[in-house]
């Protein structure tokens, strides 16, 4: 594994507009950001020799990269859709790492995009149809998808380490700050700790604030060989680290710990060679307030328990010891599965995030979360660099 580290770089990141955007499908979203993303790289639909996305939510097509590589003029060496649901982005730049590094392809395209509401409104109860089991022993219990999973959880953090909702209320509260100084984001109202206890409770203790946005719109990046890399109009970030992990048995483990996300954090932080206290900014997987602040535990960033004080006081906004989601994250630019985690991070390092920049970038992290069923996870994370060691 380690020699993989810096072998690729990000050269090129875009996204499309986000929030409600009707009359846009998940592929024209997808297509957008990926032409976007090929045209900052500096190279050309004939540059790309592979393709890898994720098929949009409540769409069975198959061989949905196919489609996304036909539709730009793409002759892909390597083609395949991916689905590992929140770490999919990871997914997809793992992926494209590997490939690369066993001489597939030189320069591969990873794109998503989604009409979330669209999926929605075409959204069919689980009840009368084929299941995998699980839910038998969890929706009559009210143990409905991630919310409820993500609450419960959450609540036994507050039992064990005092965690309040005031604390939750401060990631929430950070996250909307950095989004009214994106012009991409979903969200530009800003909120405060009163606004936040004002919103209705939805799974408690979650509040309507504490859970991610619905969101249309798409991102991609271009990821190619260090060596291409350097040979390209803009500065390339490179992947000093990645890692992946899953569990195909309780995905939190204890329920105060993400123990696959730990896994993961752990091989990346040995790939890179670096710990968390040198890492400038983070972003975050959010699906929930909570989930940011348990990964800061397990990642290292501050001891089991001590994730309530450490979000507090400003310390994860722009200035502070350590800024999380800068562009605002799932909770207040949008919920695109991540992917604009990584298109943020790309920016962050090459400077190019304006208002939000954080000073002397040079090292940013990046983590996903997948939750299918409530008791499979996967999980992912990269460490990304403006220096190739």
């Amino acid at each position: 594994m380690d020699t993989l580290r810096s072998k690729c770089a990000i050269v090129g990141a875009a996204e499309t507009e986000v929030g409600r955007v009707p009359g846009v499908t998940g592929m024209s979203h997808a297509l957008q950001a990926a032409k976007k993303a090929i045209e900052d790289a500096g190279l050309s639909n004939k540059d790309i020799d592979g393709v890898l996305t994720r098929t949009p939510f409540c769409d069975p097509t198959l061989c949905y990269s196919l489609l996304v590589a036909e539709n730009l003029g793409i002759s892909p060496s390597y083609t395949t859709d991916l689905d590992t649901c929140g770490a999919t982005p990871m997914t997809m730049v793992i992926t494209a790492v590997m490939a690369i590094s066993c001489g597939l392809c030189r320069a591969v395209l990873c794109t998503w995009g989604q009409d979330k509401n669209w999926a929605i409104k075409q959204h069919t109860p689980v009840h009368g149809k084929p299941n995998w089991g699980s839910e038998d022993f969890e929706y009559p219990w009210g143990f409905i998808e991630a919310p409820v999973a993500f609450a419960m959880a959450a609540r036994r953090h507050m039992h064990l380490y005092g965690t309040s909702s005031q604390q939750l209320g401060a990631i929430a509260v950070a996250m909307r700050k950095h989004a009214c100084m994106n012009p991409n984001a979903q969200m530009h109202n800003p909120i405060t700790l009163e606004d936040y206890f004002a919103s209705p409770l939805l799974a408690e203790p979650f509040r309507l604030l504490d859970c991610s946005l619905v969101s249309d719109g798409g991102g991609a990046v271009v990821v190619s060989s260090a060596e291409m890399a350097g040979a390209l109009r803009k500065a390339p970030v490179y992947i000093l680290g990645l890692g992946q992990h899953n569990s195909a048995h309780s995905y939190f483990g204890p329920l105060e710990v993400i123990k696959p996300l730990k896994e993961a954090g752990d091989k990346a932080y040995h790939m890179a060679g670096v710990s968390p206290h040198d890492i400038n900014v983070a972003e975050i997987y959010d699906c929930f307030t909570y989930s940011v602040l348990v990964q800061l535990e397990d990642l290292g960033f501050c001891k089991k328990g001590e994730g309530g004080p450490f979000v507090e006081g400003g310390r994860i906004e722009l200035g502070g010891e350590l800024p999380v989601n800068t562009h605002g994250g799932l909770l207040s630019q949008a919920h695109l599965c991540g992917i604009l985690h990584i298109t943020e991070a790309v920016h962050q390092l090459r400077g190019e995030s304006g208002e939000r920049q954080v000073k002397d970038a040079e090292l940013a992290l990046v983590t996903g979360l997948g939750i299918r069923q409530a008791p499979f996870g996967t999980t992912g994370m990269l460490i990304l660099g403006k220096e190739r060691s």
